[in-house]
């Protein structure tokens, strides 16, 4: 399995969102709805209208742990969950093909694809669906500086794990190694 990275510079975070409009409101909403969760894509793909329509905070039972998660939709978020699901029933799931009749949800290789697509125009490599969360957890960190609330909202056993899945160990060593020469 590839090693992906977050979305360190947020120049590149709104280039996305521009190339994910110009494709279709769906993928500009699952980007912009990843970013801002830090869920889990296959948290993210089973989420129904009823999940969050006219909901402040949203609880899931965690594909990967089996444990209730709650989780704040931010105002901003909440601004875009309102107009994405204006014209949806709550029996919807978000994430459904836009071409065809099928009632499912996307799958992971198919946001995988999405993803890649976009990111591909930019010439970003290292991109997944695991960039949404990580992305997250980057931008939250810098603004923060808070490990512990990270490694909590993320539910991982320490904070040198965090620190290493948001790609921060990787920062920190390629700056050392920029100042260091023999």
């Amino acid at each position: 399995m590839k090693y992906v990275q977050p979305i360190r510079e947020m120049d590149l975070i709104e280039k996305l969102k521009v190339i994910f409009k110009k494709q279709n409101y769906r993928n500009y909403f699952l980007f912009v709805f990843g970013i801002n969760s830090g869920l889990r894509i296959s948290d993210i793909l089973r989420l129904k209208v009823s999940d969050v329509r006219n909901k402040t905070h949203v609880v899931i039972i965690e594909k990967k742990t089996g444990k209730e998660k709650r989780f704040k939709l931010n105002t901003n978020l909440q601004a875009e969950v309102k107009e994405y699901i204006s014209n949806m029933s709550n029996a919807e799931y978000l994430f459904t093909p836009v071409i065809g009749k099928s009632k499912k949800p996307i799958s992971r290789e198919m946001a995988w694809i999405i993803l890649n697509k976009a990111a591909g125009k930019l010439g970003l490599e290292e991109i997944g669906t695991h960039t949404l969360r990580k992305t997250f957890g980057y931008h939250f960190y810098q603004k923060t500086k808070d490990v512990a609330l990270l490694q909590n909202i993320f539910n991982h056993s320490s904070p040198s794990v965090t620190l290493r899945y948001i790609g921060i160990n990787q920062d920190i060593i390629d700056n050392a190694i920029d100042e260091f020469s023999l």
